[in-house]
C-alpha cells in the first residue's frame, strides 16, 4: 500500500477504467453470488419467525423446558444466524473477493488504469 503522503489523486477516467475492467466485473459477480442468496435466506428466516410469532401463538408458546419456549429459542437463533452469516461472509470474502479487491487497489494506487478508456483499452488504441 502506498504511503498516504505519497498518494496522487486518481482521475475520474482511472475510476471508470477500473470499474469497466474484467476484474471489477468478476468482483461484483462473486459478491452478488454470495450476498443476494444469503440476504434472501435471512429475510425468509426472519419473516418466518415474525409470522409464527403472530399467527402460530400456540406453537411458539410451547414449553421446551422450564420457562423456555419455542418462541424464545427461535428468537435467540436469530442472533446466532446473524453471527453465522457474518462468519460465512468473512470466509467468503477472504477466499473469493479480497484477493481481487487487493489486486485492483494495488493497480489503482500504481495508476495502472491511467491512460485507459472506460472499455479498458489504451487511449488511441482500437480493440481487435
Amino acid at each position: 500500500m502506498t504511503d498516504p503522503n505519497e498518494r496522487r489523486l486518481l482521475s475520474p477516467e482511472e475510476y471508470r477504467a477500473a470499474q469497466a475492467s474484467p476484474e471489477f466485473v468478476e468482483l461484483k459477480r462473486r459478491f452478488r453470488r454470495f450476498a443476494f442468496p444469503m440476504t434472501a435466506a435471512f429475510l425468509v428466516w426472519y419473516l418466518l419467525y415474525v409470522l409464527l410469532s403472530t399467527y402460530a401463538h400456540d406453537f411458539m408458546s410451547t414449553e421446551v423446558f422450564g420457562n423456555v419456549n419455542v418462541g424464545l429459542i427461535f428468537g435467540l437463533l436469530q442472533f446466532v444466524s446473524t453471527f453465522v452469516i457474518t462468519q460465512l461472509y468473512v470466509n467468503h470474502a477472504n477466499k473469493s473477493t479480497d484477493p481481487i479487491a487487493d489486486e485492483m487497489r494495488n493497480r489503482l494506487e500504481g495508476h495502472e488504469f491511467a491512460g485507459r478508456d472506460a472499455a479498458g483499452t489504451t487511449e488511441g488504441a482500437t480493440r481487435a
